[in-house]
């Protein structure tokens, strides 16, 4: 007789591995740079190839998409890696702003930071003497007290990335993915070297970062590989098409 078939858990499901994953969600451990890392990947291919892609459609030398694409990688790389930074920083201090609020709330008014924790635990179902023991035990630890506030008050996460951490992440990202279609062109400039279709293998190189960009993120969110890796690489694909139609259209002002 077959026997039903037990699923594996996709984490540590004891009392002791719960324990350390909770705690560590609440100090931002857990924190993701997933998002961060993909969106940098797939702007650091688009950019770069869509630059290689107008340069190229222009016929411009090898050397001018170096450089240009050199440079969009540095420069738009380091951009996006700010503006990540400056956004999870500024989410950072909104986060802690409102803890300060709330923090002076409780002490100007306990009595209606008090009641707030009754009705949101109202609302999730208790009632009666469960409903004020539950209102005790919360506002009994100011520091509890506050964090059930960021969460149901403001719906706020009470941790989140790293600022310094999400903006590498996007860097690194940029820059290395991005790096892939301009391999060719680095390569063509070396004296007494030559490559036979530098744009036809930049394209192919650029192909493969934008579909193992999909791949990568379907392994984490547990959707199709194919799919996801010829989602991106229809993206790329149409943003250097449109690059390259521009470059010809504009290349008898170079």
């Amino acid at each position: 007789m077959d026997h039903p078939h037990t699923p594996e858990p996709d984490h540590d499901h004891t009392p002791e591995g719960i324990r350390a994953r909770l705690e560590a969600a609440a100090q931002g451990e857990s924190a993701s740079y997933l998002r961060d890392f993909v969106y940098g990947s797939v702007d650091g291919a688009v950019t770069t190839f869509a630059v290689v892609a107008g340069v190229a459609g222009a016929g411009l030398s090898p050397v001018i998409v170096l450089i240009l694409g050199a440079a969009n990688l540095i420069a738009d790389g380091f951009s996006m890696a700010v503006g990540c930074y400056l956004g999870a920083r500024a989410d950072q201090q909104h986060r802690d702003r409102i803890h300060r609020m709330e923090k002076r709330h409780i002490q100007d008014f306990p009595e209606a930071e008090r009641e707030e924790i009754r009705q949101i635990f109202a609302r999730k179902g208790f009632e009666g003497e469960e409903l004020e023991r539950a209102v005790e035990i919360i506002t009994a630890d100011v520091g509890r007290w506050i964090d059930e506030m960021l969460r149901e008050e403001h719906g706020l996460a009470l941790s989140g990335p790293v600022p310094w951490k999400a903006g590498l992440a996007t860097l690194v990202a940029f820059v290395v993915v991005g790096a892939a279609p301009l391999l060719p062109f680095a390569i063509d400039v070396i004296p007494n070297v030559t490559i036979p279709s530098t744009f036809a293998c930049s394209a192919v190189l650029g192909g493969i970062a934008f579909f193992f960009i999909g791949v990568a993120k379907a392994r984490f969110v547990e959707h199709s590989i194919w799919r996801s890796g010829l989602e991106t690489l229809a993206i790329g694909g149409i943003a250097a098409v449109l690059a390259y139609i521009v470059g010809v259209a504009l290349g008898g002002l170079a």
